[in-house]
């Protein structure tokens, strides 16, 4: 059996004191990396600083400085290709510099860069005091040597079977009772009329015609996205919606996916009424592009898992939709683009589970209500 020596010098345990902040305090996660020896990569999306790098090897002059500068910038291209992020505002901590290295000659503005090589440097230090005022005081501990390490190792681990409890709890497959439900009630709205030959009676009663929203029959911007223009309207629709809101449901949970499926319904049927207020709308498709909508948001929030499925399926989906919907006759392209900013908007207020704060369910939910009452007056008084 092979024995490990733990080297607790005081470089190493600085870096472990650091490391325990940034995860178990701030909840950053670290990032494995190929190539990125003696240092340690830190990743969440949601702070200011998106990643920290807690670097432990020796730098002992300005060439390998700049080699390091290179080497991060490019290591961060390729994580914001992963993530969907245009920037990535980086902290690089170096624990052991040269002292003919200057970090102010070699300004750069994705990566600001700290030097510290004790506890006092991390209280002393201005930009480390503002963007992480309570840093110095978290890192102080009653342990030390391998009791310190143990403690650390053991917070790092309970915390990341929290993280991975919280994952497993959006991403566990969940029954879509609601999406069935959904379905049903569009096939109903076709079928039994069908059957009795009231479909055209159904559609003069229901579907979005501006006169008649215009005229007090608000119910319609809701009761015609359960219509449909014919048979493979319909199927065309409930394989989207299945296919979408099967993992919507699963991933935000029932309520919200109401929430937002509703929502969507009624934005698009106003942005339909606004845009062609004298032609019948029918469809499902304003609801389902809010879905895609709020799916974006999600995705945003958790691009670190879903980060490739949005951008080969997801965004490729709604634009090559939109595009037809400009091309071809018949499809009412106001109602997706109505549909899929609703849908957006309110899942910003609604909330992302374990990841949107309550100023952000505020904010979108204040943003939701003017872009409604906005649709409202662009499609009942212009």
């Amino acid at each position: 059996m092979e024995e490990h020596i733990i080297d607790m010098n005081e470089k190493n345990t600085l870096a472990m004191k650091l490391l325990h902040y940034f995860i178990t305090e701030k909840g950053y996660t670290p990032i494995i990396l190929q190539g990125a020896e003696d240092e340690i990569w830190l990743e969440n999306l949601d702070e200011d600083y998106k990643i920290v790098r807690i670097v432990i090897k020796y730098i002992h002059n300005d060439e390998q400085y700049k080699f390091d500068i290179f080497k991060t910038n490019r290591i961060l291209r390729k994580i914001k290709k992963k993530t969907l992020s245009f920037k990535l505002n980086t902290l690089s901590i170096f624990l052991d510099l040269g002292g003919s290295v200057n970090l102010n000659n070699f300004k750069n503005d994705n990566i600001a860069a700290i030097e510290v090589h004790e506890d006092n440097d991390v209280k002393k230090n201005k930009l480390l005091k503002s963007i992480f005022p309570d840093l110095s005081k978290k890192i102080k501990f009653s342990e030390e040597g391998v009791e310190l390490f143990i403690k650390v190792t053991n917070d790092i681990n309970n915390h990341n079977k929290e993280d991975q409890k919280r994952v497993a709890d959006v991403f566990s497959p969940k029954k879509p009772y609601v999406t069935y439900a959904l379905i049903a009630i569009n096939l109903f709205a076709f079928i039994f009329p069908t059957m009795l030959g009231n479909l055209d009676k159904v559609y003069t009663l229901f579907a979005s015609y501006g006169p008649f929203v215009k005229m007090g029959e608000y119910y319609r911007l809701l009761t015609a996205s359960f219509l449909h223009g014919g048979l493979a309207h319909l199927l065309f629709n409930m394989y989207a919606l299945w296919i979408i809101g099967v993992q919507l449901e699963s991933f935000i949970g029932k309520w919200r996916y109401l929430v937002v499926y509703l929502f969507s319904a009624i934005c698009g049927s106003l942005l339909s009424v606004a845009v062609t207020p004298n032609v019948f709308s029918v469809g499902a498709s304003g609801a389902i592009f809010g879905l895609l909508g709020a799916l974006l948001y999600f995705g945003y929030h958790y691009r670190i898992y879903l980060g490739t499925v949005i951008k080969s399926q997801i965004i490729p989906l709604i634009v090559i939709n939109l595009v037809l919907g400009f091309i071809a006759p018949g499809i009412d392209n106001a109602a997706h683009i109505g549909g899929l900013i609703g849908g957006a908007l309110i899942m910003i207020g609604v909330g992302v589970k374990y990841k949107s704060s309550r100023f952000e369910k505020i904010n979108g939910l204040i943003v939701s209500l003017f872009y409604f009452i906005f649709l409202v007056y662009m499609a009942l008084f212009i």
